[in-house]
């Protein structure tokens, strides 16, 4: 028979008895990352509470983990521009690179994307209101997804290299950019889910708008450094929270 409690309280700790492992201080994510380069915002913030309360003596309440930027339309727009002229009509740094090279970078990202796994790992839990097995768990899978597309990269290269011959003719199949791509994940997997759309999209050339989950923004922004010093400039975009006129039927 399911158990009643008078007051919400007895059901979650008090923070002075969160394991160490789990404990989070208050996040101010007051950066975003357009035209390659990590910026100040100095707009409109907003506030996020955890699904996960905290007791104390006055009962419970959900714990505030920090804020991120809402993005006006302005910025917005400026970041869409920012990835046109990253994607130069095909002809720009990153969709011209290299398979080779695009790879390198990718491969250089895993690193500095672990670095910050325990701080990401802290914001799935808290954000979202995983395990903490379960969100180390959806990052590690990330991790691998990353290293798979590359070396599922790394083969699909190598066989496009090769000529092949079908009825008489001789041709070289060639796989380029298809321009600027909007990626937007779900915030039940803000992170796996995101970047199984993310990753493949950039990996490939093709300048990237990034919209994170409404619940599931804070996580994203330990690995902003990361994009900006593994990427040329104005290879992506990110747009840290939601845009309301984006939706706008009018």
């Amino acid at each position: 028979m399911p158990t009643r409690a008078d007051s919400p309280a007895p059901v979650f700790p008090r923070d002075p008895d969160v394991p160490q492992d789990a404990r989070i201080e208050y996040f101010e994510a007051d950066r975003y990352l357009v035209d390659g380069t990590v910026r100040e915002w100095t707009g409109p913030f907003q506030e996020v509470a955890s699904p996960v309360c905290i007791a104390s003596g006055r009962g419970a309440a959900q714990k505030k983990l920090g804020r991120y930027p809402l993005m006006t339309e302005e910025a917005s727009l400026e970041s869409l521009q920012a990835a046109l002229r990253a994607y130069d009509r095909g002809c720009g740094t990153w969709p011209t690179m290299s398979v080779a090279e695009r790879i390198e970078r990718m491969e250089a990202f895993i690193p500095r994307m672990q670095a910050v796994r325990d701080q990401v790992v802290r914001l799935i839990l808290w954000e979202i209101g995983k395990t903490l097995p379960d969100a180390r768990k959806e990052f590690d899978r990330t991790v691998d997804y990353i290293r798979d597309t590359c070396e599922c990269l790394k083969d699909l290269d190598r066989t496009s290299s090769r000529f092949a011959i079908e009825q008489g003719f001789i041709a070289q199949i060639r796989r380029s950019p298809l321009g600027v791509v909007l990626c937007m994940g779900p915030f039940n997997y803000p992170l796996n889910e995101t970047f199984t759309t993310l990753i493949p999209a950039l990996i490939m050339g093709n300048p990237v708008i990034f919209k994170p989950p409404r619940y599931g923004v804070l996580l994203h922004a330990p690995l902003l450094d990361a994009f900006a010093e593994c990427f040329p400039p104005a290879w992506s975009t990110r747009c840290p929270a939601r845009v309301p006129w984006w939706s706008d039927p009018s």
